[in-house]
């Protein structure tokens, strides 16, 4: 298992630092991420209440997921360790408590693995979107989630499955035919099956209870949830009570 200090690739991280001051243009590099954030909330919403609900949302970037979930009513911590992308995260929710100003997010500059040493057991759920696939030790994510989570809280994932249909969708369709994407955003050797996360959940402690398919069109910006789960998919596992 990694530890705090490890379990991040610098050059991942500068990669996202640098659309830190687009995070929020629904037009811009993070375009996809928008277009999915309503099925993304849309799949934890169905399956854990979140008003009142105390939420840890893992590698946070701007900010798009955790202030959906503080709007649902979530008391949510959001984590990341681009110092730029929380800088833009706080800014942002600065300016959309204007017009929300019961909108509350604790964000932090900090490793789930370290928060999981300093406050096990403290959160009702976990979400942690796209975030698998971009550090060296995917396992160890898992683990502090488990950690962190109350018996009985659920964790939610969402990330790219390591086939054909997923290389020619995500990063030869995504990246470098359409430019939907950052071009090297995604390495297809990080990219994740279904059965590798089942595992590491079970090992972890956890019990997998559902994976869907994530379908997005980005024709006409908008995204589903589905049976197929060869390109994008979101998991959901409970923590024993």
């Amino acid at each position: 298992m990694s530890t705090a200090s490890e379990n991040f690739n610098q050059a991942e991280l500068d990669k996202f630092a640098e659309l830190a001051h687009r995070w929020w243009d629904t037009s811009g590099p993070q375009r996809a991420l928008h277009d999915l954030n309503p099925a993304r909330l849309a799949y934890v919403r169905a399956r854990t209440p979140l008003r009142g609900a105390r939420v840890l949302d893992v590698g946070c970037g701007g900010g798009l997921l955790s202030e959906a979930l503080a709007a649902e009513g979530a008391e949510v911590v959001a984590l990341d360790l681009a110092p730029e992308l929380i800088d833009v995260a706080r800014l942002h929710l600065l300016e959309a408590q204007v017009g929300r100003p019961d909108l509350r997010v604790d964000y932090r500059l900090a490793a789930v693995e370290t928060l999981a040493e300093q406050a096990p057991e403290r959160f009702d759920a976990i979400t942690c979107m796209e975030l698998l696939e971009h550090v060296p030790d995917p396992v160890s994510i898992i683990r502090a989630c488990a950690r962190l989570l109350k018996p009985g809280g659920r964790l939610f994932l969402a990330t790219l499955s390591r086939t054909p249909a997923a290389f020619a969708l995500a990063i030869v369709g995504a990246e470098y035919v359409a430019g939907w994407l950052p071009k090297g955003t995604h390495r297809y050797a990080q990219f994740i099956r279904p059965s590798e996360v089942a595992a590491w959940l079970r090992d972890a402690g956890m019990q997998l209870e559902d994976v869907s398919g994530l379908y997005y069109n980005p024709l006409a910006r908008s995204a589903r949830t589905g049976r197929r789960t060869d390109v994008n998919y979101l998991a959901c596992a409970v923590k024993p009570a």
